[in-house]
């Protein structure tokens, strides 16, 4: 029997408390999916210049909620900006997580990681994860877009929704941290 994909309690608990504190979600959108795969598109306006925006993408661990984390604390993360980094966590006994992969860094531009996040890894799928980011007059566009490929026995289209919520969460966090330190 197929095993449905279940929402995490974090990430129920997080969607309620936005609705009820009115904290805005980056709406991101499921562009295509299908048994196979899905892309998801995701745009934030932050109020920051683009240099400010793209310094603290780096920063992964003073923004990527810990309820998304296998340890249960964001500072356990790290991003290595260097040829085959890794975003990565460090886990007990020397334990550790290779979330994705650094393919691409053009500073102030673009940050593209490759790799499965969360349940996706265990399922053994594929994913191109970028961080685009555009200047405008005072702000920054950043488009966060998430290309995964893969076989997983419910389908890939059934989970689309789950990883959209916790990645527009994540885009609101990098938004959060760069107007705070402004």
């Amino acid at each position: 029997m197929a095993r449905q994909y279940e929402f995490p309690a974090p990430m129920v608990v997080s969607f309620l408390l936005a609705l009820v504190f009115g904290r805005s979600l980056a709406l991101g959108e499921v562009v295509s999916s299908n048994e196979s795969g899905f892309q998801i598109q995701i745009q934030q306006t932050i109020h920051a210049d683009v240099h400010d925006c793209f310094r603290q993408a780096l920063r992964i661990q003073q923004w990527w909620s810990s309820d998304h984390t296998y340890s249960g604390d964001q500072k356990n993360l790290y991003l290595e900006p260097k040829p085959g980094g890794w975003f990565g966590e460090k886990l007990p006994e020397g334990g550790f997580v290779k979330h994705l992969e650094l393919i691409h860094l053009a500073p102030n531009k673009l940050i593209r990681l490759t790799g499965g996040l969360g349940p996706l890894q265990e399922m053994g799928v594929n994913g191109a994860l970028t961080l685009k980011f555009e200047p405008m007059e005072l702000d920054t566009m950043v488009t966060l877009t998430y290309h995964v490929s893969g076989f997983a026995p419910s389908g890939l289209d059934k989970i689309a929704p789950a990883v959209n919520h916790v990645l527009s969460e994540q885009i609101d966090n990098l938004k959060e941290a760069v107007e705070k330190d402004k």
